[in-house]
């Protein structure tokens, strides 16, 4: 038996979860530990995608790019994004 499941667990979470408003969320830049909500970032939507820096020093904290049916989104420029959900039901335990 093993003690993991594979990544499709996470699709009900992760869509609830990016079904709200991303922009009020709470994130802290990896590089100088600024924190504040995404939509203090200061994003330059020029290229093939939008990028958005920190305020305080300037780090790329998000890139998100768009084609026809996909996106890509990068957050390795945020020690954490949090977010606001509404309350929902217990996740069930793993058996």
């Amino acid at each position: 038996m093993t003690d993991y499941l594979d990544g499709n667990v996470l699709g009900g979470t992760l869509g609830e979860l990016f079904a709200v408003d991303i922009t009020a969320a709470r994130a802290q830049c990896a590089s100088c530990g600024n924190r504040g909500a995404v939509a203090q970032t200061l994003v330059y939507p020029a290229g093939p995608g939008m990028v958005a820096r920190c305020p305080a020093c300037g780090a790329v904290v998000i890139r998100l790019a768009r084609g026809e049916d996909r996106a890509w989104l990068d957050l390795r420029g945020l020690s954490y994004l949090q977010l606001e959900v509404p309350p929902g039901p217990e996740p069930s335990p793993a058996v």
